[in-house]
């Protein structure tokens, strides 16, 4: 069987679309990969700490927003703060649900400037797991951090003397909404 103009034609264009939503599906794990390895974009690091404290001393500003429409407050506990590069942060931020119902929420997070996100290290942070508030709760959620003294070899981050800690949380489906929603055909 042989196929027409119009019949290749109309095949060439269905592999364009097989094509161009393959990468359109594989674009934002890539991309976060890519964040994640390089630091661009100023995504953090992940690591288990230091071993290397110096005397020079960074400036840690903390931020927090909530997406439209989540119910949450949402706010560091304190504004700054200043270690030195290499010495174990820990910080806070207060998450409360003034709502009668429980809301899930994800933080994401984000780093400036973005020449220091690849040496903002975090160790452990509220941000890695999502987290319910039940109707009235009012929690702690802590991120233990450094910054890398690589920094200060670094061509452009090692002028940076001040970096901010952005997080800003999103609404997502509670626990068991998410399991019923994956066993749906």
């Amino acid at each position: 069987m042989t196929l027409d103009a119009n019949g290749r034609t109309a095949m060439k264009m269905l592999g364009v679309v097989v094509v161009m939503g393959s990468l359109a599906w594989a674009a934002i794990p890539a991309y976060n990969l890519f964040c994640k390895v390089t630091g661009f974009g100023g995504v953090t690091a992940v690591g288990a700490g230091s071993d290397v404290v110096l005397d020079r001393t960074i400036g840690i500003r903390f931020d927090a927003s909530t997406e439209r429409g989540m119910a949450w407050e949402f706010k560091p506990v304190e504004r700054t703060t200043e270690l030195r590069i290499g010495e174990t942060g820990l910080a806070f931020y207060e998450a409360y649900n003034p709502t009668d119902r429980p809301i899930a929420g994800q933080a994401s997070y984000n780093v400036y400037p973005y020449e220091a996100g690849g040496f903002f290290t975090k160790i452990d942070c509220f941000c890695f797991t999502e987290q319910v508030l039940q109707p009235g709760e009012r929690v702690m959620m802590p991120v233990t951090y450094y910054v890398d003294p690589e920094i200060v070899d670094d061509r452009d981050a090692k002028f940076v003397k001040h970096i901010t800690l952005s997080y800003t949380f999103y609404e997502i489906p509670l626990p068991e909404q998410q399991a019923a929603l994956s066993v749906q055909p």
